[in-house]
């Protein structure tokens, strides 16, 4: 089996090293919600880099400082595929005026493409966002009276993802919400790259914990993660 640990001297070489080869016009999937579960390490890295036209597959763009919030600061990402974007005054300013190309997509109907990209699928149909501008210019078709939407299944180039732990052989875990998109991404990468907080031995695993199982990662880099939250809401004592 092949070890998939990206070794360097520390975790920043070691992201650099892993995201070394994403070259400008890629596109990408990227784990996380909102700023839970995303592979923030990698994002920094891919920010050092000179790339531009990115086209980035992720369920919204982080915030202005922070996650893919950064590469959008950079100008480094074309366009999005997204469910929310509410959160990024430079995303919104770049939108409107016409400096960033969005694709809208219900979030669980993303979810569902990413997962059937990385299924093999090509498409599937879904009554989600029919007779709205989601369904502007795709086929439709009644099931049982009912009209649905063909949706396409997304492959990407690469996949960026975060995880709880991971072992030698790519087996990853992820813990509570922040599993979230993450399992769905890394199938859908040809090239699939996750960070994890905790490197295991080969076996500490049980194979019945693994959510992603190491046939779909090809690099792996063990980083601490910062954590951030959004909207921290505290009482007032």
């Amino acid at each position: 089996m092949i070890d998939k640990v990206v070794l360097s001297s520390s975790h920043h070489e070691a992201a650099a090293r892993a995201v070394a080869d994403i070259p400008s016009g890629a596109t990408i999937a990227v784990g996380g919600f909102g700023l839970c579960g995303i592979p923030e390490n990698l994002i920094q890295a891919l920010a050092d880099r000179d790339v531009k036209d990115l086209v980035c597959v992720s369920n919204n763009c982080g915030v202005d400082d922070w996650g893919l919030g950064i590469l959008l600061g950079k100008k480094m990402i074309r366009k999005m595929v997204s469910s929310y974007v509410g959160e990024n005054a430079e995303f919104e300013r770049q939108y409107l005026a016409g400096e960033l190309e969005l694709e809208f997509c219900p979030q669980g109907t993303l979810a569902e493409r990413l997962r059937a990209g990385g299924a093999g699928i090509a498409g599937f149909y879904t009554p989600t966002g029919v007779g709205t501008v989601v369904a502007e210019g795709k086929e439709t078709k009644l099931f049982d009276g009912r009209e649905f939407v063909l949706e396409r299944g997304i492959v990407t180039d690469y996949a960026l993802v975060a995880a709880w732990k991971g072992d030698r052989h790519g087996n990853l875990v992820y813990r509570k919400t922040a599993k979230n998109f993450n399992p769905m991404c890394a199938t859908a990468g040809k090239v699939t790259i996750a960070e994890v907080e905790q490197l295991v031995d080969v076996g500490e695993i049980d194979p019945d914990e693994v959510d992603t199982p190491g046939v779909f990662v090809n690099r792996l880099i063990v980083a601490p993660r910062a954590k951030r939250i959004e909207r921290r809401t505290v009482r007032k004592d």
